[in-house]
């Protein structure tokens, strides 16, 4: 069974700060996923500029296929250390897996990774290693289909030192919220997401240090086609929709009128909801063969929105969506359950918009900032226009 790995992050600033001292790198081939999360010593300027190069520079030689071993010491032999404390200026965790879910997970003084694996949250099996005088553990990973490997900086363990909680949220604690909350069907930006958010209500809104979730999760693949707007010739309705039609995977159309000639072609008829969930998003239609069909530019228009937060990473905006209007549903499908996703965009000028403030142009600005938000989420995404 073809499986595909998907990932996601979330940080909190400590408060007063405007730079997350915590950062998360991934590089992506054919084969391999390599996530890098970096804490840097303190937080602020000097916090993020180590982070950021510890990520990028172990992500990049990793992914290039250098030793890892080797890149590992290469950054503890770069990265100063503090006289003071007598600590490294950056920790860091590293997650490198093949697309079947095989591959190590490396720690250097971040928190423990948590597996979740089976309905519920494990330990990996760890190998201490010396490197160079540091002490770094090494696990091997064997993913299985929605196993999670999630990551943390300390912010994590600390939150609600002082506060909520005399000495902070351990990490047993952190594993049974995640047994508690964790749904199969969650995504992994769902699930950083989450977390992060159950530590800056510790931190009663108020980080008292950087916090940073990243995770990656194993799944099936699942490919949405969705059609926007009828093409330009109405001759090639047909072949435009049995392109569309192809392959398997949850089929979207997004207008009225594209959904009249989608209907048309299947044989089918179209019904429109009459119920209102959201008084701002038009209501959504019923085709027998077609997951979900909504009104077009209204709608686009508030996913982008929607999108716009789901992909920001300090955005603490629950991930998943249950709202039953178009927008909320659309995203459900696009954000949370796609893999992979191809726009058919017709790039006819609907006669019905004549008058209004809505043209072609505005549709495509509204599909390609859409496609760019969706790619910026890890989604491979494909345009077709006609």
């Amino acid at each position: 069974m073809e499986l595909c790995l998907e990932y996601g992050c979330s940080s909190l600033n400590k408060f007063g700060e405007e730079l997350c001292g915590d950062q998360v790198e991934l590089c992506q081939t054919d084969e391999w996923t390599t996530l890098v999360l970096a804490d840097g010593l303190g937080s602020g300027v000097k916090a993020s500029i180590l982070s950021t190069l510890t990520s990028k520079l172990l992500c990049k030689m990793i992914a290039n296929d250098i030793d890892i071993i080797d890149c590992i010491e290469t950054i503890i032999q770069t990265l100063p250390v503090c006289k003071v404390r007598r600590l490294a200026y950056s920790t860091f965790s590293v997650i490198h897996v093949n697309r079947q879910g095989e591959g190590c997970l490396f720690e250097f003084d971040n928190p423990q990774a948590i597996w979740y694996h089976d309905g519920h949250c494990q330990d990996f099996t760890r190998e201490e290693m010396d490197i160079r005088g540091k002490k770094v553990f090494k696990s091997n990973v064997q993913l299985q289909k929605n196993d999670v490997v999630i990551v943390m900086s300390d912010g994590t363990v600390h939150a609600g030192v002082g506060k909520i909680l005399n000495f902070g949220w351990t990490r047993p604690q952190i594993m049974e919220h995640l047994d508690r909350t964790i749904r199969p069907e969650m995504s992994a930006r769902a699930i950083a997401c989450m977390l992060a958010s159950a530590c800056n209500d510790l931190y009663l809104d108020k980080p008292g240090d950087d916090t940073t979730v990243a995770a990656i999760k194993i799944r099936e693949p699942l490919q949405v086609n969705i059609m926007v707007g009828p093409p330009v010739d109405r001759e090639s309705d047909d072949f435009y929709v049995s392109s569309f039609l192809e392959g398997e995977g949850k089929k979207v159309v997004c207008g009225g009128t594209t959904a009249q000639i989608v209907a048309r072609h299947l044989g089918k008829t179209l019904e429109t909801s009459f119920d209102f969930p959201d008084k701002d998003v038009p209501p959504i239609g019923y085709i027998e063969g077609i997951d979900l069909a909504t009104e077009g530019v209204l709608t686009m228009r508030r996913l982008l929105e929607m999108s716009d937060r789901y992909k920001s990473i300090d955005d603490l905006t629950p991930k998943t969506f249950h709202k039953k209007d178009g927008a909320s549903r659309l995203a459900a499908i696009l954000f949370e359950e796609a893999t992979s996703i191809q726009f058919f965009v017709g790039q006819s000028v609907n006669k019905a918009h004549q008058g209004l403030e809505i043209d072609t142009t505005m549709k495509l600005k509204l599909v390609e900032h859409l496609a760019a938000n969706l790619r910026a989420m890890g989604k491979k995404v494909t345009l077709f226009y006609d």
